[in-house]
């Protein structure tokens, strides 16, 4: 059901975001290539921006800069950060830290929207924690333009399933028919995929990291409006058992997967 409408149970993916140097470029680029509407916010949420289809939000978009608001120097380079929800962020910090992981950005209230952090698991992975109050989270999810799947790739499969099932509640098993592909769970319900970073043809030195894959009509008329926008294909156009998907980089190099769905995914 592609619209998201109750809260999200913890451990699930709940929202994602984009960081990069040139926001209007990135919110332009967004909206061309998925139909996105968005402009940038006010000034008292550093300009964050959150990206709608039909009215509903489906993800956020923002230019890099420090808690302060001043500019990074170096400016970061762009990434797309998976949030998974919580009842509590300051609780699963403490069980971040506990199970070998980092706190990146310390919990901080976001308005009457909810409470977020930054951390890291104990494989380098980076995600956020999100504890919704006014703001779930995704509107829509699973159709053309929304998010269908977040997946975790990571060098250390076995650390990674013990981190997150203390931390999260996260359940990882074996998928029926991917081999070395996991799935994860929250609450009984299947929410993303996880697999070994040395399964897959990533470039040498990649880190552990979520990748977010959104939904698309058609994966090969995507990719070519993308670079047609400037944008890069890191893995062209396949077929797998889910889908035929495409991994991109957008003009400013955030990182993202397109799928066109035909088989299992996250209800």
């Amino acid at each position: 059901m592609p619209d998201a409408t109750g809260p999200y149970p913890p451990g699930t993916p709940c929202w994602v975001d984009l960081m990069v140097p040139d926001q209007q470029a990135a919110l332009d680029f967004y909206r061309d290539l998925f139909g996105w509407q968005a402009e940038v916010g006010p000034p008292e949420t550093g300009g964050y921006a959150v990206c709608t289809m039909d009215g509903k939000p489906v993800a956020g978009i923002m230019a890099a800069m420090n808690p302060d608001g001043s500019r990074p120097d170096p400016v970061p380079p762009p990434v797309w950060t998976t949030y998974l929800a919580t009842a509590d962020v300051d609780a699963t910090e403490s069980a971040v830290t506990s199970g070998g992981g980092q706190v990146q950005m310390p919990g901080m209230d976001v308005q009457q929207l909810g409470r977020m952090a930054i951390v890291s698991d104990p494989t380098g992975a980076v995600f956020g924690l999100w504890q919704g109050r006014d703001f779930r989270g995704a509107g829509v999810v699973n159709e053309p333009g929304a998010i269908i799947w977040n997946e975790l790739n990571t060098s250390d499969p076995e650390t990674a399933t013990s981190f997150y099932a203390n931390a999260l509640g996260i359940q990882a098993a074996p998928m029926e028919g991917g081999e070395g592909y996991f799935s994860l769970s929250a609450g009984g319900r299947m929410v993303g995929g996880m697999q070994n970073l040395a399964g897959i043809e990533v470039p040498p030195g990649t880190p552990s990291h979520w990748l977010t894959y959104f939904s698309v009509d058609d994966t090969d008329s995507t990719v070519d409006a993308l670079v047609r926008a400037g944008g890069n294909v890191l893995k062209p156009p396949f077929d797998m058992m889910a889908g035929r998907m495409a991994v991109l980089q957008d003009p400013q190099g955030g990182v993202f997967a397109v799928i066109n769905q035909t088989g299992p995914a996250a209800s």
